[in-house]
């Protein structure tokens, strides 16, 4: 477990399956993320199954805050397309509960997934793949400590018509440890 001061991220198991079901089919939830499909139970199990098979590295760690009533999982981070030699690895997340949204534990999350990828893991460089039309997240990226590096023209179609992704990524050397969040 990697715990901050308002987020912790932990494994993820099988029970937490409905959640991400629920949250991968929620239009609002997906407009930022890389995909566009609805997903079964059936996709999902297949796609935990499968996920077990890879390095424990290339897990997804589940998004948890304190509440009342003990810990509650409100989305996932993960480490992906490692490539070892040049110590780097892109990264992913989202925050499903929507009533979690703007209050920063998604930026929580990535400065913890950021301390793990840099210190635990030593990789040099972490990139993610951003659409320009999701302002709130880039802006939680920059405060991370991602820079723009790029822009990949037209690289999706949402909403009947195409936008850019944007590069974005932190360097070990640029990235400061910032305290646990």
């Amino acid at each position: 477990m990697i715990t901050g001061k308002r987020v912790r991220l932990r494994a993820i198991e099988r029970t937490d399956i409905p959640h991400f079901v629920e949250w991968l089919n929620d239009p609002e939830v997906i407009h930022g993320l890389m995909m566009a499909s609805p997903l079964s139970t059936a996709q999902e199990e297949a796609w935990f199954d499968n996920m077990l098979k890879h390095p424990v590295e290339e897990h997804p760690l589940g998004i948890e805050i304190q509440t009342p009533n003990g810990w509650m999982l409100i989305g996932n981070i993960s480490l992906m397309r490692f490539h070892w030699q040049n110590r780097l690895a892109e990264v992913g997340i989202f925050i499903g509960e929507k009533r979690y949204w703007n209050q920063g534990y998604g930026h929580d999350a990535m400065v913890l997934m950021l301390r793990h990828a840099f210190l635990d893991l030593g990789l040099n460089r972490v990139f993610l793949r951003v659409h320009e039309t999701n302002p709130r997240a880039i802006h939680s990226y920059e405060k991370a400590g991602f820079v723009l590096e790029g822009r990949l023209r037209q690289a999706t179609f949402q909403d009947g018509k195409f936008i850019d992704d944007l590069l974005m990524s932190v360097i070990r050397c640029e990235w400061q440890d910032q305290e646990a969040v």
